[in-house]
């Protein structure tokens, strides 16, 4: 079973950024690559997509301040988050979907806390 590994979470303040990492156990190539989040008593929501030929999705909250980025050769799909809001503090969770089986893979989370 593929493993996927997210990092780069943690305390940021107000305004700053941070950039997630996920990397998987195995080839993204013929996977779309998400990132989802999730806070405290909210639902999991999906922040950015990124797909096999690259086309990119983003949630409105994301737009103008994420950008989510894919490296097949390292089977890694980053995000870079930029004038971070309070809004923002959640568990982030990488998402791998096999584009002709639709399986699915999660990651653990990484922990995003930004303060005011």
């Amino acid at each position: 079973q593929v493993q996927l590994v997210e990092s780069g979470g943690g305390l940021v303040q107000a305004g700053g950024s941070l950039r997630l990492s996920c990397v998987a156990s195995e080839s993204i190539r013929r996977a779309a690559m998400s990132w989802y989040r999730q806070a405290p008593g909210k639902e999991r929501e999906l922040v950015a997509s990124i797909g096999v030929s690259g086309h990119k999705n983003y949630a409105e909250t994301a737009k103008g301040r994420f950008t989510i980025s894919r490296d097949d050769a390292k089977n890694m799909v980053d995000l870079q988050m930029n004038n971070l809001t309070t809004e923002d503090t959640a568990v982030y969770y990488c998402k791998r979907r096999i584009v002709y089986t639709d399986q699915e893979s999660w990651g653990q989370g990484t922990q995003v806390t930004v303060s005011s």
